[in-house]
């Protein structure tokens, strides 16, 4: 990977609905190029999938939490299909620390986050926080070169 795929990677991370001819006007580079470019990046793995933003409280998700799940090694499986199955489930990493597994959810009401935090129960002890505010929102990841 060079610097030009580099930047080609900010700007679709800035807007990934960004034309071939403004990427091009912006590295310096003919459209097929790009285009080969962004078909060489995605085949590499390096592009994932292309994605919108949505913001959950204009759909009516006003609460959004983050819940730290014990899960035992036999039960990961069962829970992965779980979580998979769950609209709300925003994202389900396993990770470090005194909980083995971290949820980022989204639910209309605390009603509803209390119900799936009792589903969760069956397969773990739960931690819950309900975020109040995000001051840095989702991002990109650091594309230059270290």
């Amino acid at each position: 990977m060079d610097d030009i795929d580099r930047k080609i990677l900010r700007l679709l991370q800035s807007n990934a609905r960004m034309s071939l001819k403004t990427i091009a006007e912006k590295t310096f580079l003919s459209s097929p190029a790009v285009s080969a470019r962004i078909e060489k990046l995605e085949k590499d793995g390096v592009i994932a999938g292309y994605h919108a933003l949505i913001d959950p409280i204009k759909l009516g998700y006003h609460i959004i939490a983050f819940i730290n799940l014990d899960v035992l090694p036999e039960d990961k499986e069962r829970f992965y299909v779980y979580a998979e199955s769950v609209p709300n489930v925003m994202e389900c990493s396993c990770v470090t620390g005194e909980h083995s597994m971290l949820l980022k959810v989204a639910f209309k009401s605390t009603m509803e986050l209390d119900v799936f935090i009792g589903q969760l129960q069956k397969f773990g002890k739960t931690s819950t926080q309900i975020v109040f505010s995000t001051h840095v929102g989702p991002r990109g990841v650091n594309v230059e070169e270290t």
